[in-house]
């Protein structure tokens, strides 16, 4: 008994007139795949089932056994032909799927290198920038290859082509979002908003232009020319602007005049000095004399018999200028700079041979820096010995002997530098051939007498007040008075020197004369 798929089966001679037959159609069911060529789908090619009802009754019923083989054939034809078309449609399938993956993880790795690339500091932009470009220029090349091999599959089934391109439309939609949110950082600003270099940087306040003579420092360097004509110029003597003009003046001329002194012009600085207003400018007079003695040690011995005589004549200038070395000095000790201490010490021996400071000060600070010994300490007492042992050997005997048997106690008993040692035998034997090559004043330089001199009592340990304030402008209300002051004070110590000369020079007329008369008288008697 015949099945029901068998009694559908169209008869050979319908078969022949209804075109060519199932094992025909197989081979032309793959040619299409090799030409490139459109095939449609199993739902729409007709299957055996759907042939005419017709056809069932058409047959004969007479139909042998070799009809019912033949058309066994022919279905196990159909059904394998059906059965390629599926595992290639799967096949498709499984690669359109595995081209989408590859896609979604390339934009995941491009959104986690945007993410990472907002973290990284500016200084990496050359190269984040560069690497960039170097995965956009890849990204593009992978996606024009899938888009070809898309392109390329597409062609071969069209029967899924409108699903396939809309999804591939999605994906390029996909890939063009995540390139702009790579590109967010660069992207162009929204136009609501106006950049940032179009706006107008805020607009700097000018600062008041200030006069670079009523500044702190001075200002810019004005010549002296310049400078007096500018105070020509004002009218106002005692108004702020005249005032800095002149202590800018006043400044420079005793610096000058300090810088240039020596053995053979001390006299003409002095007088120099004498015409400017030292006492407004004792602070000035001070800062200059210290730190040319301290950049000039070698002229001390200058600049101490400076002092000494505008001690003679203004007794606060060198009192200012004493407490000032004094504390110097004790500032170096306690620092331990030896340099310091040195030109301080020379400097205050130098002051005490000219009668200004007492030797009570040189002995205190030798006791200092004898009560605990060290290498740099023995050998600033030396150097401070050598300049005022003689003066110490006149006044005060006892001390200076005082003084010697420490330095004996401490060349015996103390663990100091050979080299120190040697100084102490060398002290020693100064002092035995009476300090011949380290004399009180030098040759030239002694211009004060003792009896005009005056001396201050000052200890090392006392509290000073170094009146810094004496060093820098301070506007004086009362300034034209205080200059009328100083000219009649100039005007006599002036006029007391010119006497003073005068009579010395009187007094060597008298004795050239007497001389004269005295060769006179002595020829008178050869020739009798």
């Amino acid at each position: 008994m015949d099945s029901p798929g068998r009694s559908r089966s169209p008869s050979p001679a319908k078969r022949e007139n209804s075109g060519p037959s199932e094992d025909e159609s197989s081979p032309k069911a793959e040619r299409p795949q090799k030409a490139g060529s459109v095939e449609r789908s199993p739902k729409e090619r007709p299957s055996p089932r759907a042939s005419p009802a017709g056809s069932a009754a058409s047959r004969s019923p007479a139909s042998s056994s070799s009809d019912s083989s033949s058309s066994s054939d022919d279905e196990d034809e159909h059904h394998g032909a059906l059965r390629k078309i599926r595992s290639s449609v799967a096949q498709i399938k499984r690669s359109r799927s595995k081209s989408r993956e590859q896609d979604r993880s390339v934009s995941r790795e491009r959104d986690r290198s945007g993410s990472r690339g907002r973290d990284r500091s500016r200084s990496r932009g050359r190269d984040r920038s560069g690497s960039r470009g170097r995965d956009r220029s890849r990204s593009r090349e992978r996606d024009w290859d899938r888009y070809n091999r898309g392109r390329y599959t597409r062609d071969r089934y069209d029967d899924r082509r409108d699903d396939r391109g809309g999804r591939f439309d999605r994906r390029t939609n996909r890939d063009a979002e995540s390139e702009h949110r790579r590109r967010g950082r660069s992207a162009s600003p929204p136009p609501g908003r106006e950049p940032a270099a179009a706006e107008e940087p805020p607009v700097k306040k000018k600062k008041e232009e200030l006069d670079p003579i009523l500044t702190r420092t001075g200002g810019a360097y004005i010549p002296p020319a310049k400078l007096r004509m500018m105070q020509q110029q004002i009218t106002d003597k005692s108004s702020l602007a005249y005032q800095r003009m002149s202590w800018e003046a006043l400044k420079k001329s005793i610096n000058g005049l300090i810088n240039k002194v020596n053995v053979s012009n001390i006299v003409h600085i002095i007088q120099e000095l004498l015409q400017e207003n030292i006492i407004r400018g004792r602070g000035l007079l001070s800062r200059s004399v210290l730190q040319a003695q301290a950049a000039s040690p070698i002229f001390t011995h200058v600049y101490a018999a400076v002092v000494a005589i505008i001690n003679s004549k203004f007794p606060q200038i060198g009192e200012l200028i004493l407490k000032r070395l004094i504390l110097t000095f004790r500032k170096s000790y306690r620092r331990n700079l030896k340099q310091q201490c040195l030109t301080a010490s020379k400097f205050v021996a130098h002051l005490i041979n000219q009668n200004v400071a007492h030797e009570v000060l040189c002995l205190e600070m030798l006791t200092l820096l004898l009560e605990r010994p060290t290498d740099d300490s023995v050998e600033v007492a030396i150097a401070f010995l050598k300049e005022c042992g003689l003066k110490l050997t006149e006044v005060s005997p006892r001390g200076i002997n005082a003084i010697f048997e420490r330095l004996r106690n401490v060349l015996h008993e103390s663990a100091i530098d050979k080299r120190v040692q040697y100084m102490i035998e060398v002290m020693f034997a100064i002092r035995k051939d009476g300090f011949k090559d380290h004399p009180v004043i030098p040759e030239g330089l002694d211009l004060v007498d003792e009896e005009d001199q005056f001396t201050h009592m000052l200890p090392l340990d006392d509290e000073y007040n170094t009146e810094d304030i004496l060093n820098v402008f301070k506007m004086d209300p009362d300034f034209l008075e205080n200059e009328e002051k100083y000219k009649t004070i100039k005007k006599d110590i002036l006029d007391e020197g010119s006497s003073d000369s005068g009579e010395e020079g009187d007094g060597d007329d008298d004795d050239e004369d007497d001389e004269d008369e005295n060769e006179e008288e002595g020829e008178g008697e050869a020739d009798g």
